[in-house]
Parts: structure tokens; sequence; C-alpha cells
């Protein structure tokens, strides 16, 4: 969970209560607390899904069987395979696990680059707003940071090839979304699905939930806030 939830409770202050509590401190107090915000708050999602058991043992994240493949579960079963499927579900899952951490300096730098009118759209955005943001201007570069450490983990396992070899030409003849022809790439945008999901949960906590603030400036910005 972030660890400075209160700097979100400016997500659910009235528009005109914001602005005005926010008279008397500058823009750059404003922004230093929400980006202070979002970094660790980022932290705290990546902390969660890049371990052990982070995406797979977390029924809301877990990667299953891509859509074509799982079709077939149910022959694969009963033909003998289905210890095959169980591990291929398996390592995608400890790929995924594999590449979050690569998430966190990304998502960092993005927080720190944050600009005014990014700051003023999170404030005043829906209950994601910040995982909109983070969604918006990091997804490009983690989808690079992924890739290569998922292609690696998938490369071990030997049902990922055959699955590679079968989905390509699914794709060619339309039985097999573009999108999901290369195992490595499913599993890379549903690595990045799940790091989105759980960001928005921990920001959807702490804008149901809001604490004590954690640090001077973030006292102070919520201070103006409640007065």
């Amino acid at each position: 969970m972030f660890r400075v939830p209160v700097y979100f409770a400016a997500f659910l202050a009235p528009a005109a209560v914001w602005a005005a509590g926010l008279a008397d401190i500058s823009n750059h107090d404003a922004i230093n607390g929400l980006k202070e915000a979002l970094t660790r708050g980022s932290h705290a999602a990546v902390a969660r899904l890049g371990v052990e058991n982070g995406f797979f043992g977390n029924d809301s994240v877990k990667i299953p069987l891509p859509p074509s493949l799982r079709r077939l579960e149910a022959v694969m079963r009963s033909i003998g395979m289905s210890p095959h499927a169980e591990e291929l579900v398996l390592r995608m899952n400890r790929a995924a696990e594999a590449a979050v951490p690569e998430a966190r300096t990304l998502l960092v730098d993005a927080a720190r680059k944050m600009s005014v009118q990014d700051a003023k759209g999170i404030l005043t955005g829906g209950d994601d707003a910040a995982t909109q943001y983070f969604k918006r201007t990091t997804s490009e570069a983690l989808v690079k940071r992924f890739q290569p450490i998922v292609r690696k983990a998938m490369k071990k396992v030997k049902l990922a090839e055959k699955y590679n070899e079968i989905a390509a030409s699914g794709a060619k003849l339309g039985l097999v979304k573009e999108e999901d022809a290369q195992l490595e790439d499913y599993v890379t945008r549903k690595a990045l699905d799940g790091l989105f999901v759980v960001i928005a949960e921990e920001e959807k906590k702490v804008r149901q939930n809001p604490a004590a603030a954690a640090s001077a400036i973030l006292k102070k910005v919520f201070g103006a806030i409640g007065k």
C-alpha cells in the first residue's frame, strides 16, 4: 500500500476547496508532494509483484494460458499433457515476476518528470488518474524492458516454442490474434496489465483510507487543503 496515502486525500477534496487551500503554498510544494506519493506507491506495487508468486499467487493478475491455447486445454488434459500446460502457466508467471522489477526505475523517472499540468490532471482526475498517468508515460518503455527478460525465460519451456509455431500459423488464418502469435509478446502484455492493475489497487486503497502524512512537505500540502 502507498506509504504516503494522505497526499491522495487531495483527490477527494472539492476543486474549489483544493484551490483555496493551496493558495498559501507553491506549485513546487504541491508537485513535490505528489511526486513523493507516486514514487513510493510505484515502489509498493513493484514490490508486491516482483517476487515469487507475485503473479502466480495473485488471482487478480495471474497470467492464464493464451485464449487460443486455453481452448485446447481440455484436449491436452485428456491426452495426458496437463502437466505441460500447468508448467507453461507457471513459467509465464515466473517470467512476469522476473520482469516487473525493471519497472521501478521507469516509474520513478515518470514521477520525477511530472509537469504542473500532469499534477493537475491527477489531482482532478478519476479514481485511477495516477495509474493512467503511469500507463500513458511508461508503457512503451516498459515493453522494451520486459520483453528480453520474458523471452529468455520462455526459451526454457518446450511447449512455448511449439505454441509459437502453431500460433503463427493460426494468426495467418485469422484463428489467433496477431498480438498473441508470439508467447513472449502475450506474457509481456499481461505482465504490464498486471502491474497497472496493482498500481490501481494501491491507488484505490489510499483514496478510500487516507492516513497520516509521512513527510513535512506532505503535511504542509494537506494542512493547507484542510483549512
